[in-house]
């Protein structure tokens, strides 16, 4: 166990088959501005199967000798985040005073922890020593998007493809329900008894809700970013839709507070239709053409920014699967149990 003058800040990473993304992603947190001595990163690995162990395994060794934090590689034998970050909680140093949340498909700039530990100062000059997390902005990945990859990022970018959730394009510091890769304080996350468990997926958005109740503060700043490889594939995108339509329902049984009315939308057009409809009158249809007009509009905005002329129809595309994937994992997670998502194989 470290002496109190260990490092005070530790960067927690579950992963599970991330062999091309975990280098990049470590890479980047081994190269901050931040004193190395400063900081710690434990990678919680799940069962990885695809090489990703190996490759944590000849970082540590490169940089064992090196100026560099402290890389440690764990097993995660719950396998979920929510197991990774509970059992990284006993493993960190006694110094260890802030957690931040990453995962092994995000890079960082090396100037991030530096901005984190600003934005932190800031938000508790507003906030005081309520204060128990300052989450940043996910912003897409470094490099040229094509098909697909391009196609969500446009939906993600749109007004009507995310709520005020992970992927906000947000520009003011400010209070939060729920904050993407938060910056943790310990003690706040202990004193509420962690990350629960029975979420595999939504459980950071669960620990939120769980901090605001027991009355904590949450904050978000813009200037800390993340980039994170979202989907590059379609049928990856309706599940990830469904998945997070799903685990919002059981977030939202256990904590009613994290409603948000902008996700209900879709489902509330829908049984607007239905109703006009059964009673017989003779323009129900118009919400129809109001909606195709929503997704043109988005799909010509993403095409000029991205100069991509796919994205016409592919942002749109993109949307409809959004709206009713999640709409439809809404309704699931009110009938099933919650299993191993599926979207990222």
């Amino acid at each position: 166990m470290d002496s109190p003058n260990g490092p005070h800040i530790a960067t927690v990473i579950p992963v599970l088959n991330e062999v091309h993304h975990i280098e990049s992603c470590l890479n980047g947190l081994l190269n901050q501005t931040i004193a190395s001595n400063s900081h710690i990163i434990l990678v919680m690995d799940g069962g990885s199967i695809d090489g990703t162990q190996d490759i944590i395994k000849g970082i540590i060794s490169r940089t064992e000798a090196s100026d560099s934090p402290r890389l440690e590689l764990h097993d995660n034998p719950g396998m979920t985040v929510a197991h990774a970050r509970n059992l990284a909680l006993k493993l960190l140093p006694e110094s260890v005073e802030f957690i931040i949340e990453l995962i092994g498909h995000s890079t960082v700039e090396p100037n991030h922890i530096g901005k984190r530990i600003e934005a932190w100062k800031l938000s508790e000059q507003e906030a005081g020593q309520q204060l128990a997390g300052v989450g940043c902005k996910v912003v897409s990945r470094q490099g040229k998007l094509k098909g697909a990859e391009q196609w969500i990022e446009g939906c993600l970018a749109s007004p009507i493809g995310h709520s005020d959730g992970q992927f906000s394009q947000f520009t003011e510091t400010g209070p939060s329900k729920i904050p993407a890769f938060v910056m943790h304080r310990r003690s706040s996350v202990e004193a509420v008894g962690g990350w629960d468990e029975n979420f595999i997926t939504s459980q950071d958005s669960e620990l939120s809700m769980r901090l605001l109740d027991a009355g904590h503060v949450l904050y978000r700043h813009p200037e800390p970013t993340v980039s994170m490889v979202k989907r590059t594939k379609l049928r990856q995108w309706w599940r990830m839709g469904h998945r997070y339509g799903f685990w919002r329902t059981k977030v939202l049984m256990k904590h009613p507070k994290r409603v948000s009315i902008s996700e209900f939308l879709p489902l509330f057009g829908l049984l607007l239709l239905a109703l006009l409809y059964a009673l017989d009158q003779p323009m129900w249809w118009i919400p129809i053409p109001v909606y195709a007009t929503a997704l043109i509009i988005e799909g010509v905005r993403h095409c000029f920014r991205s100069r991509d002329f796919t994205s016409l129809f592919g942002v749109p595309l993109c949307l409809i699967m959004l709206h009713t994937s999640f709409t439809l994992g809404l309704t699931d997670g009110l009938i099933r149990k919650g299993r191993s998502p599926k979207d990222r194989k």
